[in-house]
Parts: structure tokens; sequence; C-alpha cells
């Protein structure tokens, strides 16, 4: 098995994401804080070397870590 980039939880936030939740959406559903959400999404765009969401999005699509 390859190893993921994302952690159990980044892959999670990029899952609902993709699905246009917001930060606030999404911390309520991961019952988690939102700066964590904005936490884990930085920890992502920085392993990918991407500035921003949408960026960050791209580059797992299109290293198949998710799809769309």
């Amino acid at each position: 098995m390859i190893k993921s980039i994302l952690t159990k939880r980044e892959e999670e936030v990029f899952k609902l994401l993709i699905l246009n939740k917001t930060t606030k959406e999404i911390a309520a559903e991961l019952q988690i804080s939102e700066k964590t959400i904005r936490n884990h999404i930085s920890n992502a765009m920085q392993k990918l070397g991407v500035k921003g969401r949408t960026q960050a999005v791209i580059e797992l699509v299109r290293l198949g870590e998710l799809s769309i």
C-alpha cells in the first residue's frame, strides 16, 4: 500500500472542502475548532507546495489522493 501524503484528518477535511463546505461547517461536522481545520488545510498546502485551498485540491486530485 502506498502511503498517503495527507493524514487521515487532513483527508477528511479536504473531502468536505470539495463538497463546498465552509470552515465553520467542517468544524461542526468533525467536532473540532475552526482553527484546527485551518491548521489541517495549511499543513496540507505546505506538504503539497501550493498557495491556496483550490490549488491544494487540484494537486490532490492530480496525485490521486482525492477524487471529485
